[in-house]
């Protein structure tokens, strides 16, 4: 999708975990190793842009925690007037440069799946499941990506 805003738009990324390995993919843009995710549009709850990008991008269908009570309008612990609904808290926020002019706010979110059957938006796109030990030890993950993804795995793996 394209950016919505000139200089700052909101993005989701996800961490989903299949039993003890979590999925990581290379950005066939930016040419890192990373998160699935992408940009929250308009309309979009941003859980709802998290099951989505992820479904595009790699045709998994994933579970995030604790967000069943908060897409399904559940009454809240207290009053509510259809204007204002909880999210569930993001595992992580960051924000980030994209260019000299352009940055992202990313709610970062874990999430699990039933399959490690990946079905690439992108043929050419390049994705892995790694265990603890592949993430502590992959030479080409940054630093903040293995804290995440590790932190992913120690929440969610079975």
């Amino acid at each position: 999708m394209a950016h919505i805003h000139e200089l700052i738009d909101w993005t989701v990324g996800v961490y989903i975990v299949h039993k003890n390995k979590v999925l990581i993919r290379r950005h066939e843009k930016y040419n890192i190793w990373i998160h699935v995710g992408g940009h929250i549009e308009l309309h979009e709850h941003p859980v709802e842009a998290a099951k989505r990008e992820v479904l595009e991008e790699v045709g998994l269908t994933i579970k995030i925690p604790n967000d069943a009570s908060v897409l399904a309008k559940e009454t809240p612990p207290y009053e509510t007037d259809d204007v204002v609904f909880p999210l569930p808290s993001p595992k992580h926020m960051n924000i980030h440069r994209i260019n000299e002019t352009h940055q992202h706010v990313d709610l970062l979110y874990y999430a699990t799946s039933e399959t490690d059957e990946v079905i690439p938006e992108n043929k050419d796109d390049e994705w892995v499941w790694l265990t603890a030990e592949e993430v502590a030890n992959h030479p080409k993950l940054r630093p903040w990506t293995k804290e995440y993804a590790l932190g992913a795995l120690k929440e969610l793996s079975w």
